[in-house]
Parts: C-alpha cells; structure tokens; sequence
C-alpha cells in the first residue's frame, strides 16, 4: 500500500494509504470529525489536499479504499471500469484532471463517453481540490437525460418532485397536496409518498390513488411510494400499477445490508419494474436515494469519509439505469452536515460527483430543525444546483414535509427558481400545463382562479 507524504515550510506529514488521504483532503465537516478521520487542522487539511493533487488516477484502480475481497460494491466498480472510456484522462495526476475538467476539451459529449471510465473515488478526489463554482461549472456542462412517461434532464429544464406527505395517508390531505402542487406547477419528475406506515395493502391503495389522478387528468408523469424495494416487488406481483421502483443506497456493502438490500435484489427490483412495461418515452424506472454520512450513521463506512462513500452510492445507482437519483443533502442531520455551509458544499459535490459517473441527479435541499441552518441556506442552495443544472428539486406544501418533519423546498420554490433562472419544466409536463390552464405556453405565468378549466372544478372532492 502506496504512502503520501507532504511538507509545508518545517511541517511534515505522512499519510498512511489512499483512504486516509482522501478524508483528510475532504473539506471540512461533522461527520468525518465524529468518525474520527477528518483532518486536525487547516494545515493538515491543506497538505493532503496538494499530497492528493499529485495522485495519479491509475491508483485509484490499483488501491482500493475497500477491499475487493470483502465489498461487493468495490467489485462492482472494479469489474464494470471501462478501460477504453479511461484512456483519454488515464495519464493524468488528480490535481491535472481538475485542470482539464475546467477547461474547454472537457465539453458535455466529451464527459458523457468518459462517465464510464470513472471510479467514484476519482470524482470525489478531484471534487476535494475544487472550489464552489468549479464544481458549478463541470457539472452545468454534463447533461444526464432519462425518460419514463417525461423526460428529465434536458437542458434549460428544472423538474419537481411533488410530495404530497402526509402523517397518517390520509387521501384528503394527500389529495390536497396533490392539486395544491399541480397548481403551482410542480409534479414532472414524479407523485412521490413516503407512507406512513409499511402495510404492503396501504400502500397498494396508495399506488392505485396516484396512479388514478394521473390517468384521469392524463398527466405525463410518474408515481412512487417510497417503500422498500421488496414491497414493490411484491407490489408488483400482486398487480398494483408502480410506476417507479424505490430504494435508499450506501456506497458500502455493509451500509446497504443495513437497508436491507444487495446488488442482486435491486436487480430484481428492476427487473420486476420492467416486465410491467408502464413506461410510455423511455424504461428508467428505478429511483434511488442517498445522503452523506448514511454509511457512516450505520457504523458502515470502513474508515472512508463520507463523501467518498456517497460517491461510491452512485456507482450502485448507474447499474441499474435510474429514472432519478436523489441526494436528501440535510436529511440526516448535524451529526453529519453541522451548518449552512457544510450541506451547501455537500448538496454541490453531490451534483457534481453523481454528474461525472453519468447518474441523473436531483436535489432534496432540506436541513432538519436542530441543525445550524435556515431556509436561507436553502435558496442559496437551490440557486446554485439550479444553475449547476440539478435534474430536479422538491415541491412540499410551506417547504415543511408534515409527516417526516423536515424542512425542504416549496412549490413557490420551484417557480421562483424557473424564472430567474429562465428554466422551465419537462416538455410533456409544460405541454400538460398549458393545455389546462394552468401555466402559459413559456411555462413560468400561472393562471390561478377563475381561469382555470371546468376539469379542476371539485377535483379536491373527486380526489
């Protein structure tokens, strides 16, 4: 195992293998701190950071941060490496391929065919030596276009997932939710419910509700409940019409067993959603979520810093060709993201990193209540993942989710977002809007009130 060593004026340090040199590069945050592998000082931050920058990629094949022998997430991204796909970047050092990612070559087509010639650990490498608007400047260039009955991810667009939680699947308040969102626009992404509870009956009520509002108002969209993805298979095997296939991912072995999935069960969630053919412009149909410091929280990360571990998380999204990714940035708590800017500068790697391996990246932009943020952290946050060109965001009454008890995005969110940034909703979506009334054909004027058509008129009661 290779050791780096750096030297700043009379100080020295020796880092003991390529996992501890990326979590002590990583800029600073909670959860490394209480994992005990964060760096002890800006000194020794700054020296692993320039000890990393000389790295070559090559070792990032050759030392793994986890063992192959013992991770089958390691063995997934060993054994699916395109070599071909490297070849153009694999002379570089880490601190030269920030260079080239910033310059001119590295345009969109060019990053795409190189995505598969990537490994999580050189993306999240080259993610610790940049700075906010590096990081906002790749990722805008790298567009990662999926479709089922949408297509999201094209550029100039900014999809909503519309979640209409509420805390006992209630179908009044869900129902609510729903036309509340639909009339601000929001909903292309995916109807998205995290149930209440695990009943598998529940929550085949709750499919057949969703999928209901869309087939009567014939809305180009897609819907989920969040349930594990042994639920849906089993959904699935007793007719429920799912859409999408739901499940929250680690980038550790070890992490996922505590979710209660392998590799080889999200196989059969995948499978399982494809035989039911319910996509109608594309087959992703898999929505997977992740967080950093989710490994970390299940005692689960083998001494790898958080956002190598996220990074890894993508890895095992991108096999199965997914719908949506979605980084819950703040979900998780202070424990892992202290304040404002450390899920800032998280939620913008997270973009960046999942962009580079090719996955199609949302953004929940939340905090909880007893972290040291606010909702101005999160428009700050929106402001820039919408400029990165983030796939998609969240739409939740008052941006406060009444059933999981966080605090995130709003519909208004959306809309201010699209029009500042001169960003507009998935195409079938926007067509969808125009035709009822609800937006213009710009898709950024809504049309609220009497203007609306006589099909919303007691919708909330037929709902």
């Amino acid at each position: 195992m290779a050791r780096y060593r750096q030297t700043l004026g009379h100080l020295h340090w020796e880092f003991d293998s390529l996992r501890t040199l990326l979590a002590k590069a990583s800029p600073a945050r909670s959860g490394d701190t209480l994992a005990g592998i964060a760096a002890q000082s800006d000194a020794e931050r700054a020296a692993a950071q320039m000890a990393l920058a000389d790295v070559p990629l090559r070792q990032f094949i050759d030392e793994a941060v986890i063992p192959y022998e013992t991770d089958e997430v390691t063995r997934l991204i060993i054994d699916t490496h395109e070599a071909d796909a490297f070849a153009p970047v694999a002379h570089l050092t880490v601190g030269g391929f920030r260079d080239w990612l910033l310059s001119e070559v590295a345009s969109g087509p060019v990053l795409a065919a190189l995505a598969p010639g990537l490994t999580p650990e050189m993306v999240a490498a080259v993610s610790k030596l940049m700075r906010v608007q590096d990081l906002i400047l790749v990722a805008r260039k790298v567009r990662v276009v999926t479709a089922f009955r949408g297509t999201l991810g094209l550029p100039g667009r900014l999809s909503t997932r519309l979640q209409p939680n509420h805390p006992t699947d209630d179908p009044a308040g869900i129902a609510a939710s729903l036309l509340d969102g639909l009339l601000y626009g929001n909903g292309d992404a995916m109807f998205g419910i995290n149930p209440a509870g695990d009943s598998l009956p529940a929550i085949i009520e709750l499919l057949k509700m969703l999928d209901g509002v869309i087939q009567r108002y014939e809305i180009p969209t897609q819907a989920c409940v969040l349930t594990h993805v042994t639920s849906s298979i089993a959904a699935i095997e007793r007719g429920a019409p799912v859409d999408l296939v739901f499940q929250s991912i680690a980038g550790t072995e070890a992490a996922n067993a505590g979710f209660g999935v392998s590799l080889s069960v999200l196989q059969e969630g995948y499978d399982a959603g494809l035989s039911l053919k319910r996509g109608t412009l594309g087959e992703n149909l898999m929505y997977f979520e992740t967080g950093q410091g989710s490994a970390l929280s299940a005692n689960a990360h083998h001494g790898v810093d958080q956002q190598t571990c996220e990074a890894r998380a993508y890895a095992v999204a991108r096999r199965y060709r997914p719908f949506l990714v979605n980084t819950v940035v703040g979900f998780i708590g202070p424990e892992y993201l202290y304040n404002g800017k450390q899920i800032i500068r998280a939620g913008l790697e997270d973009h960046f990193c999942g962009k580079l391996l090719g996955v199609p990246m949302g953004c929940d932009i939340c905090y909880t209540n007893h972290a040291e943020a606010d909702q101005d952290d999160m428009d700050t946050l929106l402001t820039l993942l919408g400029t990165a060109g983030v796939n998609f965001i969240m739409g939740i009454p008052g941006s406060d989710d009444v059933m999981l008890n966080y605090q995130t995005t709003s519909f208004h969110d959306a809309l201010y977002a699209r029009k500042v940034l001169g960003l507009r909703p998935a195409p079938e979506f926007e067509g969808w809007l125009a035709r009822m009334g609800i937006l213009n054909q710009e898709g950024s004027q809504l049309r609220l009130g009497s203007q609306l058509p006589d099909a919303f008129a007691g919708a909330l009661a037929q709902l």
